[in-house]
């Protein structure tokens, strides 16, 4: 008998003939998140198990298994030979003392010689017999003890499921290039994305020296946290100076942030395109604030062709924050450093932006030269696990 932990995949099930790819690919993810923890990692059909860990481990490597995206849910379990009275005592150091109890079996190996329903109904005949205190409840039992007879010809007995990220694979679904800012929603966008298997690039527009090292540190920060969720994240950082002041000396003070935005966007473009990115990510959400009207948004996605992804758009802000608590982002992204979009912020933002005024005004800057010159200046930091 001896402890493992059994894992079992999300909706990777469903893939079909695919299941390999998705299969191999949650494999790899895992291995690289738990390369610092001495185990061995093996398998069977649609189950995964961590075995021979230490046992001062056991509470960091489930912290572990519950940012890897494609795991549906854990359990710690005794791992015993699919034997009658192996998986008798099993479920006896499992038993409570008092209360109530159900036993729920489940035979993967359709050639153990008993159903389900009979180990179910002789495992609580033994555990009865040995403690008469106890009480059989097959409705809202105190305690519910999982025996998982697997084909692999051993028997996982738990009492406990623990919930992991669920989603898909990192890297499944192709590469995403995200706006990171140091606020709250981006950091939350990047880690909805890679839920569903994107792989996360980002890009931080900077402007020194109106912001200061204190705000890049922050997104410094920000996609340290961020990497244990998205495996790795390649950081382009943009320096945007040069633009936030031919647009503030040259345009209304009320197409500021509409044409940063317009900006920004085909900057992104331009380095999602050369780091094989198939689409933009942003934190934006409807009506948010003045650059998230519909209108300001249909402005920003004029100057692109990549489709760009909003997977916060109808989420309210309260649950944006709890999200960005649950993943570890929040408390930085509060700190009180500026980011570029509130340099030159003016004081009556356009919230319901023209394109033919926009444009109108746009052809008073260079953007050709400002965009290039932009992107030939970025500089990379690469955050690994």
């Amino acid at each position: 008998m001896e402890k493992v932990i059994l894992i079992r995949v999300g909706e990777i099930f469903l893939k079909g003939n695919n299941k390999y790819y998705f299969e191999s690919l949650l494999k790899k993810n895992l291995k690289k998140l738990l390369k610092t923890f001495d185990l061995t990692i093996s398998e069977s059909q649609n189950r995964l198990y961590i075995e021979g860990y230490s046992a001062e481990q056991e509470t960091e490597i489930i912290e572990t298994l519950q940012r890897v995206f494609g795991l549906h849910s854990a359990s710690i379990c005794l791992k015993v030979k699919s034997d009658v009275a192996d998986i008798e005592n099993a479920a006896k150091m499992l038993a409570p003392t008092s209360g109530t109890f159900r036993i729920t079996a489940k035979r993967a190996d359709k050639t153990y010689p008993q159903t389900s329903m009979t180990v179910a109904k002789n495992v609580g005949a033994s555990i009865l017999q040995s403690n008469p205190s106890l009480t059989v409840d097959l409705f809202k039992p105190d305690k519910e003890i999982f025996i998982d007879i697997r084909e692999n010809r051993f028997t996982y007995v738990y009492s406990d499921t623990i919930p992991c990220a669920q989603g898909m694979p990192v890297g499944c679904s192709g590469n995403g290039m995200l706006l990171l800012s140091g606020g709250i929603d981006s950091p939350v966008a990047a880690y909805m994305m890679a839920k569903r298997g994107v792989r996360i690039f980002a890009v931080h527009f900077h402007s020194f020296p109106y912001t200061s090292t204190q705000a890049l540190d922050k997104v410094f920060r920000l996609a340290d946290v961020l990497k244990r969720y998205t495996m790795n994240i390649r950081l382009l950082i943009v320096p945007f100076t040069a633009i936030q002041e031919e647009i503030h000396h040259k345009c209304p003070q009320e197409l500021m942030i509409t044409l940063m935005r317009r900006f920004m966007m085909r900057i992104a473009q331009r380095i999602a395109l050369s780091n094989q990115c198939g689409c933009l990510i942003t934190g934006e959400s409807l009506g948010q604030v003045a650059s998230q009207t519909m209108d300001s948004i249909n402005c920003s996605n004029s100057v692109v062709n990549l489709p760009v992804l909003r997977p916060l758009i109808a989420m309210d802000k309260q649950d944006i924050i709890e999200i960005s608590r649950k993943i570890g982002t929040f408390d930085i992204s509060i700190e009180p450093h500026q980011d570029c979009c509130t340099v030159f912020l003016p004081k009556n933002p356009a919230i319901h932006p023209k394109i033919d005024f926009v444009l109108k005004h746009e052809t008073k800057l260079d953007i050709d030269a400002l965009v290039d010159a932009a992107v030939n200046a970025v500089e990379i930091k690469d955050f690994n696990i």
